[in-house]
């Protein structure tokens, strides 16, 4: 460049283009450029690629099977390549469905019978308990309390005596009734069957708190009121022995010790039509 050109003539000016327009020449056809290299290339070449890959990793997908289908139908192989990839496809979907049925995230549910709606909406009637017949001139109440006590001897696997000296008992002091106490107003809080005046005394052997018992809540339970009275007899020495009255005066003490006595034959009654 000269030191004389304008400034704008230097900015400007570019190399002369000496490529020849017409067409490549014979230097271009060799190196890099030579026209032997025969290797596929733009859509043929990933044509030809897309074949391989599909094989390879044994795509099953319809396009894709289409896809290679149609590539190699160029070169006469469209039948034999078609057949094969569909056993791939089938192979592979058939492999894909044991596997999904080995594999189980769960019990299988059985199948439950059909209920009616009806039936499902009725609740199911709980069985009602088998009351017994009443003997010995006994009501319902009566022998329904008897009941109670002798089914308490029979899981404390106390003796068939024991169990006519409690019936016994229960009859004298209490007429077979779960008494409340017209002095202690807690006791009428609790189921009963009737009232009575004597010291602190309830339930139906009229056993009372303030000798040791147990609460009034306790001694207003059939079941346990029974179950003291069997535990108290089991710590009298020689009890089996007893009569009846003195088996029953040694654990309750009452002031009327031989009042007992009267009890024991229809009290044995008891004890035999519930047993």
């Amino acid at each position: 460049m000269r030191h004389d050109d304008p400034v704008d003539q230097k900015l400007t000016r570019v190399r002369p283009d000496t490529r020849s327009a017409d067409g490549a020449s014979p230097e271009r056809r060799v190196g890099r450029h030579r026209a032997e290299d025969r290797r596929p290339r733009g859509r043929a070449w990933h044509a030809a690629t897309g074949v391989r890959v599909a094989l390879a990793a044994g795509v099953t997908c319809c396009l894709g099977v289409s896809a290679v289908v149609g590539t190699q139908a160029a070169n006469g192989d469209e039948e034999p390549l078609r057949e094969s990839l569909a056993d791939r496809a089938v192979s592979a979907a058939e492999a894909d469905r044991r596997a999904s049925r080995s594999y189980q995230r769960g019990p299988v549910p059985t199948p439950s019978a059909s209920v009616s709606p009806s039936a499902a909406a009725k609740p199911t009637a709980r069985p009602q308990p088998v009351r017994p017949k009443p003997v010995a001139g006994l009501t319902q109440r009566q022998m329904d309390n008897a009941k109670e006590i002798v089914d308490v001897g029979v899981e404390l696997r106390m003796p068939r005596r024991a169990l006519v000296v409690a019936i016994a008992t229960a009859m004298q002091e209490s007429d077979l009734h779960n008494l409340a106490n017209d002095r202690i107003a807690e006791s009428s809080r609790y189921s009963h069957q009737g009232s009575g005046t004597d010291h602190d005394s309830v339930g139906l052997f009229q056993q009372r708190p303030s000798s040791g018992w147990g609460s009034v809540r306790e001694l207003m339970q059939p079941a346990y009121a029974a179950r003291v009275f069997y535990r108290a007899l089991r710590e009298v020495s020689g009890w089996e022995d007893m009569s009846v009255t003195a088996a029953a005066q040694a654990v309750q003490r009452s002031a009327y010790p031989g009042a007992y006595a009267k009890h024991e034959r229809r009290a044995t009654t008891v004890v035999d039509a519930l047993t």
